[in-house]
């Protein structure tokens, strides 16, 4: 039990007042607390302060100084209630603190993990390109529950999946490496699976596409072939030809394209097969 001798303004913060409470045969307690909570208590000078009353004091300022830290942390972007434990606990925040701090911005609808989840998506598909399965594992690690994540995909329909996959699709397009049509399919294909979407999107963008032309693919089947006959040309000509034909079946071209090829090839390159 003591006596509070003393309140000042702090010079840090104007907000925050030192409290001296003086105590029979024991050092002054000097303490910190914010204005709300000094008009809360109705603390003044001459006030005497027991026990109980000085930890709810302390406690009342602990769950102020949270509360602030958590606007702080909100003033940025939006938060799921995960978020705010999650920052609160690295500043050695107490648990019981947290959930006074968190009702507190539940009632204020600083948080609502709805209405995040929902904003979330919103960005996400207008801003990423991102499929519902990606969103969907990002907010699972923000934290967010199930029945608000859920809730939260049907601002994304089915008809904007397959925009945005579409638009992965035609810079895919653009981008093309000299590959067969099958491999630039396949690329694609696990692209937009690694982007979130799923295999029902990717079919319907898919669907009508043409890869190429056929010219395209002989011109793409020429560039890869140059390179493996560059491994491979030391070879007699049947194994390199056999050699030839696995390597660039592989890579997704046709038997008959590939056969073309190694008819076109320059006489001086080989020397005239046996007659039989």
């Amino acid at each position: 039990m003591g006596t509070i001798v003393d309140i000042a303004v702090t010079k840090e913060n104007a907000e925050r007042f030192t409290i001296v409470i003086h105590r029979d045969d024991e050092t002054p307690l000097k303490l910190t607390v914010d204005q709300d909570v000094l008009l809360e208590f109705r603390l003044k000078k001459g006030m005497i302060i027991d026990d109980d009353l000085l930890r709810d004091i302390v406690y009342a300022d602990g769950v102020k100084k949270a509360y602030q830290q958590a606007l702080y942390f909100l003033a940025h972007r939006m938060r799921s209630e995960h978020e705010i434990i999650g920052h609160l606990r690295k500043k050695g925040v107490a648990d019981p603190v947290i959930e006074e701090v968190l009702r507190k911005l539940r009632a204020e609808r600083y948080v609502d993990d709805e209405a995040f989840a929902a904003a979330y998506v919103r960005t996400q598909k207008n801003t990423s390109a991102k499929g519902p399965r990606l969103i969907r594992a990002e907010l699972e690690r923000l934290g967010v529950p199930a029945s608000a994540i859920e809730q939260s995909l049907d601002e994304y329909p089915f008809s904007e999946q397959v925009a945005a996959a579409r638009s992965l699709y035609e810079k895919a397009k653009k981008q093309r490496r000299a590959e067969s049509a099958r491999a630039f399919l396949e690329r694609v294909k696990q692209q937009l699976v690694r982007r979130g979407f799923s295999p029902e999107v990717t079919a319907v963008v898919l669907a009508d596409e043409r890869s190429g032309t056929e010219e395209e693919e002989r011109e793409a089947l020429h560039i890869q072939a140059e390179k493996i006959h560059r491994r491979y040309a030391h070879h007699p000509r049947p194994l390199y030809e056999q050699k030839m034909r696995q390597a660039l079946y592989r890579k997704g071209f046709s038997l008959a394209l590939i056969d073309e090829w190694l008819r076109r090839q320059d006489d001086d390159r080989w020397p005239p097969r046996p007659k039989s």
